[in-house]
Parts: C-alpha cells; structure tokens; sequence
C-alpha cells in the first residue's frame, strides 16, 4: 500500500454529488466517500485513472517558463504553460540537461540523473523543484 503525505493532496467537496469528492489539480475524476475507519473516511476510485500531484507553487512554475523561454531561446510571445512538453517545444535530449542544470544553478538544488530523465514538462519539473528545495530546507 502505498502512501502519501497529506500537505500534497487537495480535495474539494462538490455540490451536486453527495459523497463525493473532486481530486484537484488534475481534470477532475470522482472518487466516492466510503465507511469511516478509525475517523479517515475510505475513498474508492471511479474513474479508471487516478493521479494525485503536488502541484508547485505558481512562483516556481512561473520560473521554471522563464528559464525554459531562455534556454529555448523562444520568441518573447511563445506560450509555455505548465502543461508544455520540452520536446513539443522544440527541446532534444541536450536542451533538456541544459534546462536541467540551469534549474540546479537557479534553485540551489541538485537533481539525480534517474529524476532528470523524468522530467518531461514544465510542472514536472517544477514539482521536482519544490520537493527537492522542501528536503533541502529540511535538512538545513
């Protein structure tokens, strides 16, 4: 069973499905509310797919489309959203360790090989950032 840190999930109640809950950020899936176990409501899945992200403050993932745009050397009236693909960018395997250590040098952080190869857009990158900054200022 796998588990997750309650300060990365978001839910949200919605108003026109009694137990139910919205997962947020990502497009919205239904999750119905089951029995209560020891005060922690169960949650069954009702979509096929589920995804749970901690989604990076706005701040960094504005950062991130900043240095991206830079390092891209994209036209100032590109579009780079959160959900932008380096490689639909324009990106190869080279930009994206140059991204990758640009990111290091701009946030103070270092980033393992196996995670840089993860990362494909611009939130995963972001999200990497704010976990690897969390830890950093934890071990501080």
């Amino acid at each position: 069973m796998a588990a997750v840190p309650i300060t990365c999930v978001k839910f949200t109640t919605s108003s026109m499905h009694t137990n139910q809950i919205i997962a947020k950020p990502s497009i919205h899936k239904l999750v119905s509310l089951g029995r209560v176990t020891s005060g922690v409501p169960c949650l069954r899945l009702r979509a096929s797919r589920f995804q749970i992200s901690c989604a990076a403050k706005p701040e960094t993932v504005t950062k991130v489309c900043e240095i991206v745009k830079t390092q891209l050397a994209l036209s100032a009236d590109s579009v780079v959203e959160p959900d932008s693909k380096f490689s639909a960018l324009g990106a190869d395997s080279l930009d994206t360790v140059e991204i990758v250590m640009t990111l290091e040098e701009e946030f103070g952080i270092s980033v393992e090989e196996e995670n840089s190869q993860n990362i494909t857009t611009v939130q995963e990158a972001a999200d990497l950032i704010e976990k690897l900054v969390e830890k950093k200022n934890a071990t501080a």
